[in-house]
């Protein structure tokens, strides 16, 4: 496992230090590693809702209306239950 040395503001380094204390984390460095890999998952999650709107614009427009649209999606939904 690789090492990293950082360095924080005061209020900072109490914070951390608070945060294992209170017991969800066992120490420090746990809450930094779950700092990180909640960051991780945001970044995918943020990455799978641009491909969808990425794949929504490149789909075109619709000569449908909404009103035509959602009583699709309703027969679809209910065709499907």
């Amino acid at each position: 496992m690789a090492k990293l040395s950082i360095r924080l503001p005061d209020k900072m380094k109490q914070f951390v230090d608070d945060q294992a204390q209170e017991g969800q984390f066992a120490n420090e460095e746990a809450y930094i590693q779950d700092l990180i890999t909640q960051d991780q998952e945001r970044q995918r999650e943020v990455a799978r809702v641009q491909a969808i709107v990425d794949e929504g614009i490149a789909s075109g427009e619709s000569d449908e209306s909404m009103q035509d649209i959602l009583h699709s999606l309703k027969d679809q939904r209910s065709r499907s239950a």
